[in-house]
């Protein structure tokens, strides 16, 4: 029996998108509305998934509009990942939508709305035809909310073509899955395993399709252009949510409906997942356009999540359940763990251009004394997306790398140690990219004008980016409550297609992983900060106890401006050494190729969506 809070969810969210429509000549009205309709949509998709996960079984039903509609674990996440998401922005989108007073507001609350119907329904369908209906109306809604920006047109015609192109791949994917099992149910599809060069082909066909939309190299090309012009709470969900719903595609595909039943296909998505995180961190690293800068970490990110999923799948076709399980756990978590961080990244970026109307961090400066609430929001995703303990970046992380260091112990390949120096390299260098950020950004003395007068942003912004800041935190030092129903999916993937009892057994972690424990580091961490305050307060003389004010020394920044660091200072040794890398940048991006077309006019994506919507028929009347 379907839960009432997935109906209304759904139906909150239709509403919203029709406040915004039906109540154009009233934008406050309007945009109070779209965000209250949107926030309350979340709260009861947010609870809605909390109970799945609490039962612990999937849950079938029926549904107008979508058809049939299956809840698993895997299911249950997205709706997780979705709501958590969508709760923080439409309470940030309160006060934010300000900064678009008079300029396309309304439409953006109620396509906003829209976009997470779309995605919510797209997670929910358990048939061929409401999945892709609702995938391609996530396409829709994101294009229409980046041409909000009058001066994207561009970006979002180079997202528009490069999208519509993943989505006839997909459907080309699903026409030949369809074709096969005779039936649009996707229970069909995963009773009729294909198997062979067909099986394959589906496979190159999803994975590139669905990469797409996920973003990682050489996919990525429309991450940069477009998500750094969109509104920034949309820039969150885009990221946070919106990316992630490629790589629930995949998993759908690849593991549910075709077994994951060939070796190469878990190597091949491991690798690159392994190549998108290094490039992914190195491309960020160059730039200094704040969104932009985090554009490139999504690509990063996406490529972690891969390694994990591509760990899962060499599991699946080894047959070893553990390898499944740890792997898959990995990449779940990271997915659920980058969602939160990214967005209250991008939302914290949001409430510094709402005071400083910029994106270039050499504009910044001093921001941690004047918008203290931000600052910290922004310091803690900054540490979560650092992997630093005992944060929740750190705890999937950790779960990667055991996962591929339990793949070096069966010997069969060179690749898993390959890639655990490839993720150690990410980390270090991801570190590397936020202390710079926060340092330009956010310490020292402003660099602007417009930054000696910052302040801090509404209060409804700052709930929002606190709330996910609150969320690192429990996802990090809850780790060992909240990883076992994560695995569930790992779990009865195992036990549906390995013939293997669910249990703990599954999970066999050696000593050192049984000594992780993400409340103990935070203990142990707090512990290490209070020694010092302790010694000097054992060991204070009077001398030590005065005060004496002055101007302190530094280095002579004070007197010579160009004396300071900035953001390209920070990276000039490494970009100096990966300079051959940067200047191949454009020949690994596939949107380097279809700039010129997209640019030229609208004319080649919406071709692109007659093509789109041929397939659509083709495939409903054909099968």
């Amino acid at each position: 029996m379907l839960s009432p809070l997935v109906m209304a969810t759904l139906l909150l969210f239709l509403l919203g998108a029709a406040a915004g429509l039906l109540l154009q000549k009233l934008p406050a009205l309007a945009n109070r509305l779209n965000s209250g309709f949107a926030l309350l949509g979340s709260l009861a998709g947010l609870v809605a998934a909390i109970q799945i996960f609490a039962q612990g079984a999937p849950v079938d039903g029926q549904l107008w509009l979508l058809g049939s509609v299956h809840l698993d674990m895997l299911a249950a996440l997205m709706l997780l990942v979705i709501s958590t998401v969508g709760v923080a922005v439409a309470l940030y989108s309160f006060a934010y939508i300000r900064e678009y007073q008079g300029k396309g507001d309304v439409a953006i609350g109620a396509l906003m709305n829209l976009f997470l119907f779309a995605m919510v329904g797209m997670v929910l369908a358990d048939n061929a035809l409401g999945f892709l209906l609702c995938y391609e109306l996530v396409t829709l809604t994101t294009y229409w909310l980046v041409k909000t920006n009058p001066e994207a047109a561009k970006q979002s015609r180079l997202y528009l073509v490069m999208n519509h192109i993943g989505m006839a791949l997909v459907l080309v994917a699903f026409w030949l899955l369809c074709r096969e099992s005779g039936s649009l149910e996707f229970a069909a599809l995963r009773e009729h395993h294909l198997a062979g060069g067909l099986a394959s082909l589906v496979f190159l066909l999803s994975f590139c399709g669905f990469g797409l939309r996920a973003g990682f190299v050489p996919l990525h090309g429309w991450l940069p252009v477009a998500e750094p012009v969109a509104p920034s709470h949309i820039s969150a969900l885009m990221s946070g949510v919106m990316v992630k719903l490629g790589l629930f595609g995949i998993l759908r595909v690849c593991i549910d409906f075709l077994g994951a039943s060939q070796l190469w296909w878990g190597y091949v998505v491991l690798i690159f997942g392994a190549c998108s995180a290094v490039l992914g961190v190195l491309f960020a690293l160059a730039e200094h356009d704040l969104k932009r800068l985090l554009a490139y970490h999504t690509v990063e990110n996406i490529g972690i999540i891969l390694m994990g999923m591509g760990i899962g799948m060499i599991g699946i076709a080894n047959q070893q359940p553990a390898l499944v399980v740890l792997g898959l756990l990995g990449a779940l978590y990271h997915l659920l763990n980058h969602a939160i961080f990214k967005s209250l990244l991008f939302m914290g970026t949001g409430s510094v251009m709402f005071r400083l109307h910029t994106r270039d961090m050499d504009k910044m400066g001093g921001l941690a004394k004047l918008m203290p609430w931000t600052a910290l929001a922004f310091l803690i995703g900054a540490m979560a997306i650092s992997a630093l303990p005992p944060l929740n970046g750190f705890v999937s992380e950790w779960f990667i790398y055991q996962s591929l260091l339990s793949m070096t112990k069966l010997g069969t390949s060179v690749v898993a140690p390959l890639a655990v120096v490839m993720l150690a390299v990410t980390g270090a260098m991801a570190v590397m990219c936020f202390v710079k950020v926060y340092g330009i950004c956010f310490c020292g003395a402003p660099r602007s004008e417009h930054a000696s007068h910052a302040r801090e942003v509404p209060g409804a912004m700052v709930a929002g980016t606190l709330l996910l800041a609150a969320v690192c935190l429990v996802l990090g030092l809850g780790a060992p409550w909240i990883a076992p129903h994560i695995a569930s999916y790992g779990q009865a993937l195992v036990s549906g297609q390995m013939n293997v009892a669910t249990g703990a057994t599954l999970l066999p972690l050696d000593s050192s992983q049984a000594i992780l424990s993400p409340p103990v580091i935070a203990i142990t961490l707090l512990g290490l900060f209070l020694i010092p305050l302790l010694v000097l307060t054992i060991f204070k003389g009077p001398k030590l106890g005065r005060r004496h004010a002055g101007t302190p020394w530094a280095c002579g920044y004070a007197y010579e401006e160009r004396m300071s660091l900035t953001s390209a200072g920070v990276t000039h040794t490494l970009r100096q050494l990966c300079a051959p890398l940067y200047r191949k940048q454009p020949q690994l991006d596939l949107a380097s190729a279809l700039h010129g077309v997209s640019d030229t006019s609208g004319t080649t994506g919406w071709l692109l969506h007659g093509v789109v919507l041929a397939l659509f028929i083709l495939m409903a009347v054909g099968v």
